[in-house]
Parts: structure tokens; C-alpha cells; sequence
């Protein structure tokens, strides 16, 4: 019996986004959809909306200042983590590039993917300073302090270390199931020889 050849894991890590193509598309015009984070006024759009949402999660009746940080900070996690590392692709202006940034997130797209550069060392200190003033306004409560650090390691540092750039986990890339798909010995050998003259079809194809 033969099959389809199995992949020998379940769990695939590989490399997007490094063709000499996609980068000369990427060349060719401004990607607006991450320039703007070098803008006059983008690192202080953080700190206005951290203050915005903590003012409205504080109107909400019965909450406390220990849960109001606790969930700015996870909204603010969560948020930041969704724009600037899940979402893939730009919105607009796609065909000026080529497609060259369907694979790349935002994170990836940002200063042409150069690492350590004012704009990506501020979007890394911005969460970590959010978890310090959660950790102090909620009495450095344990429990809290553990939802926090964890939500910090996972969302924030861990998907914007340059080990990670332009990688992708892909989980059952190809049949990684334990068996392979049976075919029968007549159509592989069929397969082998050529495509066959339909008039010359009998039943013994069939057995």
C-alpha cells in the first residue's frame, strides 16, 4: 500500500517574507499602513488612550482601582497584541506593493523590519511601564501581579523578540496524521505509466 508522505512533526516553524521580489515591492512606495507610527503625536496616542479607558472602566458602578488597572492593562495587552502582531497584510493601497506584505504584520512592517530602532523601543517600554503602575496601584496584590506578568511575557515581549521575526508556528502544516491516505496499487501503477486512452479502460482497472 502506498500514501501521501507524512509530515515528520506536527508543529512547523518557517520564514515569510524573505524573497528578493517582495522586498523590491516593498521599495517601491511608502507603506503608510506602518509609517505612521513615527509620527508627530504616535507615542503619546498610548498614553492618551491608557488614560481614556482607565477613565471609562472607572465609571463603571462597584469597580475598584485594583481590578480597573488590572483590566486597562489586559485591554491594553490584548489590543495592542491583536494590531501589531496578529493582523496580517495592510488595508489599503495593496496593489501598489504587490501583495508583498500579505504574510508580514504590522510589528514585522514597521521601519522596514530593522530592529531596535526609537519607534520599536518605545512600543516595547510602553507595555512594561502600563504593567509596573498596574502592579504599584494594585497593592502588588499576588494574584494580580501574576495575571499581569503573564498577560506582559506573552503579548507583549515574547512576540517582539527579534528571534521571532517573520516566524510563523503552523500547527498540521501538511498530513500529519498517524496513517497515510491509501491508494490502491492499480491507480498508482496507472499514475506511473501515463495517462491511459479511456477506450482502452476495462474492468480489470477496477479490481
Amino acid at each position: 500500500m502506498k500514501g501521501r508522505r507524512r509530515s515528520g512533526s506536527m508543529v512547523k516553524v518557517e520564514e515569510v517574507g524573505g524573497r528578493v521580489e517582495e522586498m523590491l515591492d516593498r521599495n517601491a512606495y511608502v507603506n503608510i499602513n506602518a509609517n505612521w507610527v513615527n509620527a508627530k503625536g504616535a507615542w503619546l496616542i498610548h498614553v492618551v488612550l491608557v488614560f481614556t479607558g482607565k477613565i471609562i472602566i472607572d465609571t463603571i458602578p462597584g469597580m475598584t482601582q485594583q481590578i480597573s488597572w488590572t483590566l486597562v492593562n489586559l485591554i491594553y495587552l490584548a489590543l495592542s497584541y491583536l494590531m501589531f502582531h496578529w493582523v496580517t497584510g495592510i488595508p489599503f493601497d495593496n496593489e501598489l506593493h504587490g501583495g508583498a506584505y500579505d504574510d508580514l504584520t504590522l510589528w514585522e512592517q514597521i521601519d522596514d523590519g530593522a530592529q531596535y530602532t526609537p519607534s520599536k523601543k518605545w512600543l516595547f517600554t510602553a507595555p512594561i511601564l502600563l504593567f509596573l503602575a498596574s502592579t504599584h496601584y494594585t497593592n502588588y496584590n499576588p494574584w494580580l501581579f501574576a495575571v499581569n506578568l503573564t498577560a506582559l511575557i506573552l503579548l507583549a515581549i515574547i512576540p517582539k523578540l527579534p528571534q521571532l521575526h517573520r516566524q510563523r508556528v503552523r500547527f498540521l502544516a501538511e498530513d500529519a496524521s498517524g496513517m497515510a491516505t491509501p491508494v490502491t496499487p492499480s491507480f498508482s501503477q496507472t499514475n506511473q505509466a501515463g495517462p491511459l486512452d479511456p477506450s482502452s479502460i476495462t474492468d480489470a482497472h477496477f479490481k
